[in-house]
């Protein structure tokens, strides 16, 4: 089973958009045009995750005239991500299987959970609009939302008394807006699934080139 929760995110890993009016390899701040160098790091947009920065005082500055399409993009996004979760959710729970090594180490899923950072592409199919921009394993304590939480103890408590080792949590996270996907677990024993320590690879292929026809390898007897 698979819920959804949307709260801000810890960090934002996004991959600046190209814009038309700058040079390749170039970013312009789009408040005042300046160009990005080694100095100056740019910002970019925790709500839309287009539109950047050189510094905290623009991005103040440019907000009245960017804050009605800051808040369509956003809610785009939203609504976007829900459903890439949706369609990923084997994909996204496999790989968290990966991740925390659970077929080698049980424990780990009371203690860990894997963070999938992604960058939104506008302008592209809607199955394609999403990419892996990096993935990393993370405490549980990584989600601090007192609803996310309780639920997440009350699908480990019926996954245990149905004989399965707890929760799986996976985080899907674009920008500002994040998806908890906890996934209830069966004793190693009874998944015949192979451990695979390309997982971020195939993740990310899944996800780079729009396939929702993903399914676990097994090669073992009861596979």
């Amino acid at each position: 089973m698979t819920a959804y929760y949307t709260q801000p995110a810890a960090a934002n890993y996004h991959t600046a958009p190209l814009h038309s009016q700058r040079q390749r390899g170039y970013r312009i701040c789009d408040q005042c045009g300046t160009v990005e160098t080694p100095a100056v790091k740019f910002r970019l947009c925790g709500g839309c995750m287009t539109t950047q920065y050189c510094s905290q005082d623009c991005q103040k500055m440019h907000w009245p005239s960017h804050k009605a399409i800051c808040q369509h993009t956003a809610a785009q996004v939203k609504q976007t991500l829900r459903k890439f979760t949706s369609t990923h959710s084997a994909l996204l729970g496999w790989a968290g299987f990966q991740a925390l090594q659970l077929k080698r180490v049980p424990a780990n899923v009371r203690q860990n959970a894997l963070l999938v950072d992604l960058s939104y592409r506008p302008g592209v199919e809607s199955h394609r609009r999403f990419s892996v921009s990096s993935t990393h394993v993370v405490p549980r304590t990584y989600i601090r939302d007192p609803l996310v939480i309780a639920d997440i103890q009350r699908r480990e408590e019926r996954c245990r008394q149905n004989g399965g080792i707890g929760t799986l949590i996976v985080i899907i996270q674009c920008g500002s807006t994040s998806q908890v996907m906890p996934v209830e677990v069966d004793p190693p024993a009874k998944i015949t699934w192979d451990s695979r320590d390309d997982w971020a690879q195939v993740l990310s292929h899944f996800v780079e080139s729009g396939r929702t026809d993903f399914k676990p390898i097994s090669t073992t007897p009861r596979g």
